[in-house]
């Protein structure tokens, strides 16, 4: 073990924790009415507390056990046995029990993700579930491919020259992107679509949080404290500040005004964007990603809500399932993979995650019911499904 590296990912797993919570909360709590904050609140801890036990249990073993199959990881490692404070992680200076932590930060945001698509209509049970089974089936299968040595890293399917993504454009944010826009469409659209964001500052301050978390993301990535890890954390800066600028400008052309919350909206489309990348390229190429993600996602949301015609509330697919192709993309635009890795494992993967999330949403729809009924829509998820309120306008 490396005393530097172990202290720098501990920090790490802390920072994505924080991402989730309370960022990711705040973020997408800022952005519904004020009858449903709490519950979107309430998803967001909900998940981060049964990921952590799911990942303990069976989801850790899925994605980086020592099972030889490509496909999957095996059930060597569930509940951790065999594991203790000695262990170390092999191909890395670390004990694996933080390895373990560490990923588990990403098991549990990646879910939370989804939560955008189907806030202020869905039922807490769908929720839990859902996130439950897609965790395990979806999330843990595609990060054993890809990090666990399974077959579309290096050495498998596509050669010595796998699929390179750095910190999961594919894993986390492809498969989050589309798991959102299936259950969206599955779901249905919300009765009212257009209020707007009940808490502009929360959006605000939840995406700052995103932005600070992001450096133990993606420069925790690298699972050591050295100059990659600095160059990581230097490019996340870097392109989230010129996704910023870029969408701000982009939305000041085509309205007259830039928004708050069109400009942080900005900045995790230029996080999401760089995430994959975030190894494998310099400053220069960090200001392009951004600089064409803040512009490329802005578009992908109207595309979505306009011409799709689809009620991915908070835009989920459109700044993390499109930022994270893109990111994917741009490495083998800048020469640091292969064309035919990144395109195949988007295809493979995309492919996947489709069908598996159709899948479990039919699966949890025979179990528990999906969607609130009109009246508690109206009511708000606060009162009606968790019986408290974010705001007492008596006093």
């Amino acid at each position: 073990m490396n005393g530097a590296d172990t202290a720098w990912i501990i920090v790490a797993t802390a920072l994505v924790l924080f991402m989730t919570l309370p960022g990711l909360a705040l973020f997408y709590g800022g952005l519904v009415r004020a009858r449903n904050v709490l519950s979107v609140f309430m998803h967001c801890f909900g998940i981060a507390a049964l990921m952590s036990v799911l990942w303990l249990v069976f989801g850790y073993s899925i994605a980086f056990g020592d099972g030889t199959s490509g496909f999957w990881g095996g059930f060597s490692h569930v509940f951790l046995i065999g594991i203790d404070a000695s262990s170390v992680r092999p191909g890395t200076a670390l004990p694996e029990v933080l390895f373990f932590a560490f990923q588990m930060t990403f098991a549990i945001i990646t879910p939370a993700l989804i939560v955008g698509a189907y806030v202020e209509r869905v039922t807490f049970g769908f929720v839990m579930l859902f996130s439950a089974l897609w965790m395990l089936c979806c999330y843990a299968p595609v990060v054993h491919w890809t990090w666990g040595g399974g077959f579309l890293s290096d050495g498998g399917i596509f050669g010595e020259t796998g699929l390179k993504d750095f910190a999961g454009g594919i894993v986390v944010h492809q498969t989050a992107g589309l798991a959102a826009l299936v259950v969206a469409y599955l779901l249905g659209k919300r009765r009212n679509r257009t209020t707007p964001p009940h808490n502009p500052g929360f959006v605000m301050l939840g995406a700052a949080m995103l932005w600070v978390g992001w450096f133990g993301f993606n420069a925790g990535s690298q699972l050591a404290a050295d100059g990659a890890a600095a160059m990581a954390l230097t490019v996340t800066h870097l392109s989230a500040a010129a996704a910023s600028l870029s969408w701000a400008l982009w939305e000041r052309l085509k309205y007259g005004k830039a928004s708050l919350v069109g400009m942080v909206t900005g900045t995790i489309a230029g996080l999401a964007s760089i995430t994959p990348a975030s190894g494998f390229v310099g400053p220069l190429e960090a200001i392009v990603i951004g600089a064409i993600a803040g512009v490329l996602c802005q578009e992908a949301v109207n595309l979505v809500r306009n011409i799709l015609n689809i009620d991915d509330t908070l835009d989920v697919f459109a700044v993390h399932g499109v930022g994270g192709i893109f990111g994917i993309l741009m490495i083998a635009v800048f020469g640091a993979g292969s064309w035919i890795a990144q395109t195949g494992s988007l295809a493979i993967v995309g492919v996947f995650t489709i069908i598996i999330t159709i899948i479990l949403v039919k699966l949890v729809s025979v179990i528990t019911p999906i969607r609130v009924s009109e009246e508690d829509e109206h009511t708000g998820l606060d009162l009606s499904t968790h019986g408290e309120r974010a705001y007492d306008h008596s006093s």
